[in-house]
Formats: C-alpha cells, sequence, structure tokens
C-alpha cells in the first residue's frame, strides 16, 4: 500500500471514530435521567455544536442526528 493511501485509510479511519464518538456522546445525554425533555434537547444540542465546532460533525449530519434523537425523546416521554 502506498504511503498516500495509508493517509487516505487512516483519515477515514479517524473521522468514522470521531463522528461515532460524537454520536455517542450525544446519545448519552439525550438519555441521561434528567428533570424534563428540554433539558435534554438542549444538551443534545449543545453537544452537537460542539462536535461541529471541533469539524467531528458536519452541520448537515448534526441536523439529521438531532432531528432522530428528538423524535425518540418525544416517543419516550409519551
Amino acid at each position: 500500500m502506498s504511503k498516500a493511501r495509508r493517509y487516505v485509510v487512516r483519515g477515514a479511519k479517524a473521522a468514522a471514530g470521531t463522528m461515532i464518538a460524537a454520536a455517542t456522546v450525544a446519545a448519552m445525554t439525550a438519555f441521561a435521567p434528567t428533570p424534563s425533555p428540554t433539558t435534554r434537547i438542549a444538551g443534545v444540542h449543545q453537544d452537537l455544536a460542539r462536535a461541529i465546532a471541533l469539524r467531528q460533525l458536519t452541520p448537515e449530519q448534526a441536523k439529521r442526528f438531532e432531528e432522530r434523537i428528538l423524535r425518540q425523546i418525544n416517543d419516550a416521554d409519551t
């Protein structure tokens, strides 16, 4: 494997790992025992904003993930 190819593979693995880590933290925040769904949603939003700032997620990925988490929180609260 060429040196350039190894860097591409490593970069892809690192990007996937950071995305999974960011999603895991956001999910943990979403389902942590807190007083209200509003607090949980605010925590998820803050975590995703931090992940975007650190370039772990794109804004589009964060939006889709947040929408999915919001649906799950709303379903759990009903």
